[in-house]
């Protein structure tokens, strides 16, 4: 493999060129918002897109690292702020980092033993997710959130355990300002 480079617009979020791009929607993430009549609701009224995440692949192989950027929309499902999937490593032993470009908002950090931590996140935060830890970004802003991640290529994505319990806490809006609950589908720690 050769060296190169690759452009990152800070204000949109894009990677160029990229040659793997996700899109997100509400229908894509049923069950992982806590009001299931919510989220049924706005996924009839036209499936809100969420996010998009812009990847550079590369070798999928030890040694190589995955370059992505994420843009999470504004905007709640019930009192639940927009979120990302979250997920742990396939390759549980693999670390990452992400830095905040745009907008705001919060990393939820948990790990399978029930540790937990929520990392406010604005341009310029960097957070450094330790292997071990499940994570998921939420959108507490008014306005796009934008965040750069760098990880092992041979990382891998393990939702599954996410998709069936969720993180510990979420986070809605009580207020008008974001706050930490516990969630309910997952019963007291």
């Amino acid at each position: 493999m050769s060296p190169f480079a690759i452009t990152l617009d800070f204000q949109r979020g894009v990677l160029e060129p990229c040659n793997n791009f996700v899109q997100r929607h509400l229908s894509d993430m049923r069950g992982m918002y806590l009001d299931a009549a919510a989220t049924e609701k706005a996924t009839k009224k036209g499936d809100p897109l969420l996010y998009e995440v812009y990847q550079y692949d590369i070798p999928f192989e030890t040694g190589q690292l995955l370059v992505v950027t994420t843009v999470l929309q504004s905007g709640k499902v019930g009192d639940e702020y927009y979120m990302t999937k979250g997920h742990f490593h396939e390759k549980e032993d693999t670390a990452e980092v992400y830095l905040g470009l745009q907008g705001r908002g919060c990393l939820l950090l948990e790990t399978a033993g029930g540790d937990f931590e929520a990392l406010p996140v604005k341009p310029g935060t960097l957070t450094y997710i330790p292997p071990y830890w499940a994570h998921r970004m939420v959108n507490t802003g008014e306005e796009n959130f934008v965040f750069f991640g760098v990880y092992p290529a041979d990382a891998g994505h393990n939702y599954g355990d996410i998709e069936k319990t969720g993180f510990a806490k979420v986070l809605v809006a009580k207020d008008g300002q974001p706050t930490l609950v516990p969630n309910p589908k997952r019963g007291k720690r």
